[in-house]
């Protein structure tokens, strides 16, 4: 309902729009669903609405929605960014909007197949064969790779604008591996949670029955509905501009995200390299450029692909979403041809207009675009060739000699575009609502019944006033985008996945996935176990300087060469010859905390744990990646000069902590007990006893005079959070034999060194075994043995000492070799589970980063 005061919100964004906007019609008059838009924004009020967009902030970065922008010092990991106020476009526009969109797909694919296939296209004269065979996204070794079906092109996506007449512009096509629906989806998950309020008096149709179409889609594009389908979603990697969005829509479609190394192609076939061996791979939804997608056949530097991809896909063994060689429909220059293309194979105009494209390839089109230079828009025809728009009118006259006389030499390399005004929309900039220059990205669904269409899709807006600039690598924002009605949306065919297809309880668990869960596990025991016994230092460091007096000071030298080993930075407090550092051990514990350069330092840890935490994206839910927001905030402010000091250390150590802690708490509350939750366990319970091990091996094996030897046994059992049961336990004073009896084989305690054994052999013993062999393999003998020998252990004989050397020799002996033998689990591990390490194209050398196409 309108109000006197959302009349003058409206008016007072009227006052700002230029030339025209998406919120009048061809009448000028406000829509009615922008009205009831602007109403339910004033109720909230524009204070509240700026309080709400933080939150959307804070919401993106908890979650860890980024998009990375390539080539810039800031660029990794920026998160992404959505406007508060979404795009809005009546249901009835929309069914309009969608028959284009429906056409011109069909159009696209019977385009693709005749392209690889009959050609009639080039022999009837439809299209200049410059455009296909100069065209650098045809690719002659996929004339005979295609998928099984009656449709090659299963997804794809649609660039659109609001052009001068009032109806929606076709700006590009996507085709190989449209990107941008998982956005959709989170920013939909997002101002649904935040401001809801916002759809007040509408109703917003759902994106979720196009990702249950998509399911259906790809299980029918398999031609094989065996009872093991195995469907895979194929990334760069995580330095991928998108790797957000690939390993978001993996977990949201349930399929497992893989990299080019975890498969293979053998006898034909494409292999998943697992845990539990090798499984067959049946559909690949790929998110790699077609380049890339085949070393053997395609660009021979890539190490993206798989080789031998092309030959499975001609064998009809595998389907791959979608297949190499659509990205010669990407081709610019194609816009000039497609009214007539569509004609020719539809026999019907496009319903959708493009916006007028004229190929320089030819002489008539080459002498208009020379003449009107000025005020045109030039591009490369081929969207690989790294070239940025050029504005005619922008260019001086020198500039414009230039540019046509390169357009002269080489006229086949370049089109040129109307410059249009398109639309604006609201956006809220700051604490105003102002007009931006707004596309949308819609997305489509090979169906049974032709395609089918998103009932939204990605609006980006521009970051710049009064300039169409809508590409995230150049700073876009993101708008949700709401297909509204005024009645409740009737659901006109309910979406079933096909028949035949049982229950699948096995999730596969790709091999490179596996070894970063296991490094998930032991970065953070390292971390943990380093942020524990630094912190342990600093209180008696502290207490001992400022409250201690002159006493003698011995213990806190063990324990800051304890810390030296524990961290492996040699030479540290080791090799402290003349003792300087000893006096001032304040820089180099700083050191060890801050320093993300330094192998075994907390900053290094930290950030080697977000890196395997980040490589499986896919596999933690959304309170995992809130507290793992807390942890990357830490490690911010640790490694600032300005943050970090001796008075604000211990604080940040302790927060650290805790939220170390709150990530285990996490997985053990939410975490299947499957193979992922089995590696990742082992991963900590194999650090935390190395860990352990360590500290005793630098504290215990020497006998000491009694008042040194109560402070080390004091913060022994600290570190093993074991002082509080010890006092409960003993009743006593603190010993050597009681404490290292607690320690080694109290079994009920979770830090004890029994303990820690008992569960890591659980785990091993839980995890898949070759051809289901029920012997011990050498990890689990490792971890017997070492078991073995710590529960055989004399708690007395250990305790013993040397009167002379005062070394304990039975002790040290006896942590060595449980050391030596713990250590050699992560080699059987390696050998087991981590296959992947062995390249299969280790011939070849690339430096590419993954890049994709953007969005």
């Amino acid at each position: 309902m309108l109000t006197e005061n959302s009349i003058r919100l409206l008016q007072s964004y009227q006052k700002q729009i230029s030339s025209y906007d998406e919120i009048v019609d061809s009448k000028g008059q406000v829509k009615p669903v922008w009205a009831t838009l602007f109403a339910s924004i004033e109720k909230i009020g524009i204070q509240e609405m700026t309080n709400r967009k933080q939150e959307i902030v804070n919401t993106l970065r908890e979650i860890g929605a980024t998009y990375n922008v390539y080539e810039s010092p800031d660029g990794m990991n920026r998160p992404w960014q959505l406007d508060s106020i979404p795009f809005l476009i009546e249901q009835k526009e929309w069914q309009q909007i969608s028959r284009g969109l429906q056409q011109r797909a069909t159009l696209l694919d019977l385009m693709l197949k005749d392209i690889y296939g009959d050609g009639r296209l080039l022999k009837d004269g439809i299209l200049p064969p410059e455009l296909v065979y100069g065209n650098t996204g045809f690719y002659r070794a996929c004339h005979d790779a295609k998928i099984a079906g009656s449709k090659q092109l299963l997804v794809h996506a649609v660039d659109m604008a609001r052009g001068p007449d009032g109806r929606m512009w076709v700006l590009d096509n996507r085709t190989q591996a449209p990107s941008g629906s998982g956005y959709a989806l989170v920013n939909r998950s997002v101002v649904s949670k935040l401001l809801p309020e916002l759809a007040e008096g509408m109703y917003v149709s759902r994106l979720a029955p196009f990702f249950t179409t998509m399911q259906n889609t790809l299980i029918q594009a398999s031609g094989r509905l065996r009872d093991n389908l195995n469907i895979v979603y194929l990334t760069p990697g995580p330095n991928n501009e998108s790797y957000f969005e690939q390993a978001y829509l993996a977990s949201y479609l349930g399929y497992p995200l893989v990299q080019g190394d975890d498969l293979l192609v053998r006898d034909g076939y494409v292999w998943l390299k697992s845990i539990d061996g090798l499984e067959r791979v049946d559909v690949i939804i790929r998110r790699i450029d077609d380049e890339w997608c085949d070393p053997l056949e395609l660009r021979e530097d890539s190490r993206l692909g798989v080789p031998g991809l092309l030959h499975a896909i001609r064998m009809g063994n595998v389907t791959v979403v979608n297949p190499p060689g659509s990205s010669v429909l990407e081709n610019n220059a194609l816009h000039a041809f497609l009214p007539t293309t569509c004609r020719y194979l539809l026999g019907e105009d496009l319903i959708l207009p493009p916006i007028a494209t004229w190929w320089c390839g030819q002489t008539a089109e080459l002498n208009y675009v020379l003449e009107n230079l000025h005020k045109l828009i030039i591009k490369k025809a081929n969207r690989r060739q790294k070239f940025r728009s050029v504005y005619g009118r922008l260019l001086s006259r020198m500039q414009l000699q230039e540019l046509k006389k390169a357009i002269r030499e080489s006229p086949a390399e370049y089109i040129a575009q109307e410059e249009v005004s398109f639309s604006t929309t609201p956006s809220l900039i700051g604490d105003t609502i102002e007009p931006r220059y707004a596309a949308i990205r819609a997305y489509l669904i090979a169906s049974e019944n032709g395609y089918q269409v998103m009932q939204g899709g990605l609006t980006r807006s521009s970051p710049e006033k009064d300039r169409f600039v809508v590409s995230n690598q150049y700073g876009s924002i993101s708008k949700d985008t709401w297909i509204v009605s005024d009645r409740v949306e009737e659901v006109k065919e309910k979406i079933t996945l096909s028949a035949g297809i049982s229950i699948q309880k096995h999730t596969s668990l790709p091999s490179r996935s596996a070894e970063n869960l296991f490094w998930v596990g032991r970065y953070c025991e390292r971390t943990l176990s380093t942020t524990t016994f630094i912190g342990i230092t600093l209180d008696v460091l502290n207490g001992h300087r400022n409250f201690g007096g002159s006493a003698k000071s011995d213990h806190m030298e063990l324990l800051l060469r304890a810390l030296t080993h524990l961290t492996l930075t040699y030479p540290g407090f080791v090799e402290d010859e003349k003792g300087d550092i000893l006096k001032n051990p304040y820089p180099e514990i700083l050191d060890l905390i801050s320093n993300a350069q330094k192998t075994g330092t907390i900053a290094y840890n930290i950030q080697s744990f977000l890196m395997s935490i980040i490589a499986v994206r896919d596999k933690w839910n959304l309170e995992t990646w809130r507290i793992v927001d807390l942890i990357e905030n830490i490690l911010k402010k640790i490694k600032d000069p300005a943050t970090l000091n001796t008075n604000t250390v211990q604080q940040l150590l302790d927060k650290l902590q805790t939220r170390l802690f709150t990530f285990y708490g996490i997985l053990s509350e939410t975490m299947p007990r499957n193979n992922e939750y089995l590696l990742l366990e082992a991963g900590k319970q194999m650090e935390r006893i190395l860990l352990r091990i360590s500290i005793l091996r630098s504290t215990l094996v020497f006998k000491y005079e009694e008042s040194t030897e109560h402070e080390i046994l004091e913060a022994v059992l600290l570190y093993h959070h074991l002082l509080v049961n010890y006092r409960m336990m003993y009743r006593a004073q603190l010993t050597v034999e009681a404490t290292l009896d607690m320690i080694l084989l109290e079994e009920t305690l979770p830090y004890s060194l029994v303990y820690q054994l008992n569960a890591l052999s659980t785990c091993l013993g839980n995890l898949p075994r070759a051809g289901q062999n029920t012997r011990l393999n050498q990890a689990q003998k490792a971890v017997l043995e070492a078991s073995a020998l710590v529960k055989l252990s004399d708690i007395a004989q250990l305790s013993k000492y040397d009167s002379e050397s005062f070394y304990r020799e039975d002790l040290d002996k006896l942590l060595s070799e449980v050391s030596r033998l713990i250590s050699s689990v992560s080699v059987t591990l390696t050998s087991l589970y981590f296959s992947h390490t062995i390249m299969q194209h280790s011939f070849i050398q690339s430096n590419d980063n993954g890049k994709a196409h953007e969005i």
